[in-house]
């Protein structure tokens, strides 16, 4: 059996959002599951020295105009929020708390449901109250969610994500590992299909 595809990604990340769109359907075709991994890249620029690309002078007005751009050559909605960077934690602990209560699937579903809400509805998901109303919204106990979200466990285990994915050699957003071979960034998905057609290109 092929191992599954190894996908992380921040929900501050636009390419983020633009890959969590597209890989499980990328993987599905050549007989993958994907694995979602939720990270900080603000803990990881911490290692790298790296700041987001809209706060690095000359890259940032170019990145916003690349990111709006990317999304219509792909027809994905977007709408470059008003509020950015923001804080991710609360996101990333509820995905991690629906995949552990309601299993693999609902949880890529309330990933791609968050990420829609900051890249397309101009929701800022850094707090907690939004990311338990858009949880409502999609049909999740909102009081058994804000209370899963606050755990020692789910905390903890986000905490190991990134960890797990400091690693693995994870430093930003999209970062897809296939058998080992690492990607990053979405403009890597053409290569990504080769490696998982063909193997190691």
């Amino acid at each position: 059996m092929k191992s599954p595809v190894q996908f992380y990604f921040d929900f501050s990340s636009p390419y983020g959002y633009l890959a969590a769109m597209k890989i499980d359907e990328l993987a599905a075709k050549y007989g993958r599951d994907v694995e979602w991994h939720p990270v900080l890249l603000g803990v990881i620029f911490k290692i790298t020295a790296c700041l987001p690309l809209t706060q690095v002078p000359m890259k940032g007005k170019y990145s916003e105009h690349d990111f709006a751009r990317t999304a219509r050559f792909h027809d994905i909605p977007f709408v470059m929020p008003t509020v950015f960077p923001i804080s991710s934690q609360h996101a990333a602990r509820a995905v991690l708390w629906v995949a552990n209560t309601k299993g693999r699937d609902r949880s890529v579903a309330f990933a791609k449901a968050l990420y829609r809400a900051f890249f397309v509805d101009q929701i800022n998901i850094s707090g907690a109250e939004q990311v338990i109303e858009i949880g409502r919204q999609f049909g999740l106990d909102a009081a058994a969610l804000e209370q899963g979200i606050a755990t020692a466990e789910v905390k903890d285990q986000l905490k190991m994500e990134i960890d797990d994915a400091i690693k693995a050699g994870v430093f930003g957003s999209p970062f897809v590992i296939v058998d080992g071979e690492p990607f990053w960034g979405f403009d890597r998905f053409d290569q990504i299909e080769a490696t998982l057609k063909n193997g190691k290109i």
